[in-house]
């Protein structure tokens, strides 16, 4: 089973067995609730992505892509030349609080190969030691994915719809002010949805078969 959104937003009328104008109006919102919530809570390889761009000389700040839902991992290519041939280095920079960084590399004093980053605030990263030239970058980051509403299908709608469902569910009984042993057990059907779903972004797509040959679960 999969949904697309049509076919989302028709099974919570049909659950809440509600089709009232302003109800459905609010549709959109319980999903997006839902896929917020979900992006938050769990890191899947369906949400990582990268881009690439240049630093600007004597500018120690990179912008983030608008998506940005958290850091994965940044580095920058220098190139040195070893008998006549340039030979591209690729660099991943630690992660470094800001306050390091600004008291290690003052700005504009200290300038080079970068060395650290660290999150500015919600639009940029700031590099240590300012970048003394232009330096391609990469970035492998989190991205808030397309929403279902938007998209008309996504990944959790076709691999894990009862996330989207139950997660969806949940606000529409919220936004009715539901009975609510209705919401809790409509919150259980979420949780037990996500913990599968937890399982494949914390857990298997974290492991190979070299390293360790299944699943293991806590016994209790």
């Amino acid at each position: 089973m999969s949904f697309t959104y049509a076919q989302l937003s028709t099974a919570i009328q049909q659950y809440t067995e509600v089709t009232e104008a302003t109800f459905v109006a609010n549709i959109p919102n319980f999903v997006q609730n839902a896929e917020t919530l979900v992006n938050n809570s769990v890191q899947l390889p369906a949400f990582r992505t990268n881009v690439t761009g240049v630093t600007t000389a004597n500018f120690p700040y990179v912008a983030l892509p608008p998506d940005f839902l958290s850091v994965f991992a940044l580095s920058v290519y220098t190139t040195t030349v070893i008998d006549l041939i340039p030979q591209t280095t690729q660099n991943y920079l630690y992660q470094k609080d800001v306050e390091y960084i600004r008291e290690a590399y003052p700005y504009p004093g200290v300038s080079g190969v970068p060395q650290y980053y660290g999150i500015f605030d919600n639009a940029s990263f700031i590099l240590g030691p300012t970048p003394d030239d232009d330096y391609s970058v990469e970035m492998h980051y989190y991205a808030y994915p397309q929403s279902i509403v938007d998209a008309g299908t996504s990944w959790l709608g076709t691999n894990f719809p009862n996330v989207l469902l139950w997660g969806s569910l949940v606000e529409a009984y919220i936004y009715m002010k539901g009975e609510p042993d209705l919401i809790q057990a409509y919150q259980q059907k979420y949780q037990e949805a996500m913990a599968l779903l937890k399982q494949l972004g914390d857990g298997k797509d974290r492991i190979d078969t070299y390293r360790v040959t299944q699943v293991r679960d806590k016994v209790v």
